[in-house]
């Protein structure tokens, strides 16, 4: 097999920096990631914006995500049985907003929510969600990853997912 002479070449990069949470933030900057909101119900419900959803397994239907265990849903999600799993629309910027700001009351209005299977809080007019048992909580740093199994859910809410780049919320460009 032939290369191509533009193939041989190497791209140019930057020079390395040691790691540090700075590094590591100024990474995952460039990242785009979907918006989810996990929710929990404990003596009152919890929930926060999560950039680190992801699918795990197809067979059993697995999901992950982080949180930091200095948050104030962490004791809530710490214990529970079931979460929720929510994927925001473009339409939702100021739902994520709100359960990303420290202090707020999450559920108050104007956020619309009722609760679902497993009595967890399900967030009404978002584009797909999930409630999931957890079937473990793995050290990382200063953050536990979850993993859920599904056991219930709908993907059929309308519009497009909203995503989170350079530090601010954005919508799909056409």
């Amino acid at each position: 097999m032939t290369v191509s002479p533009e193939l041989r070449t190497v791209p140019t990069i930057g020079a390395p920096r040691s790691a540090s949470p700075d590094l590591l933030r100024s990474v995952f900057r460039r990242h785009a990631a979907g918006v989810a909101v996990i929710t929990a119900h404990g003596e009152r419900p919890v929930g926060f914006t999560a950039t680190s959803l992801n699918s795990v397994a197809a067979d059993p239907p697995l999901i992950s995500f982080g949180v930091g265990t200095g948050s104030s849903s962490w004791p809530v999600v710490a214990e529970a049985e079931h979460i929720g799993v929510h994927v925001l629309g473009e339409h939702q910027e100021e739902l994520a907003a709100t359960f990303a700001r420290s202090g707020a009351d999450r559920f108050a209005g104007p956020t619309r929510w009722s609760r679902g299977p497993e009595g967890v809080p399900v967030l009404d007019g978002v584009l797909a969600w999930l409630v999931c048992r957890v079937v473990a909580r793995v050290p990382a740093g200063d953050h536990r990853i979850v993993i859920a199994q599904a056991v219930a859910g709908d993907p059929d809410g309308a519009g497009r997912p909203l995503l989170y780049h350079h530090g601010r919320f954005n919508a799909l460009r056409d």
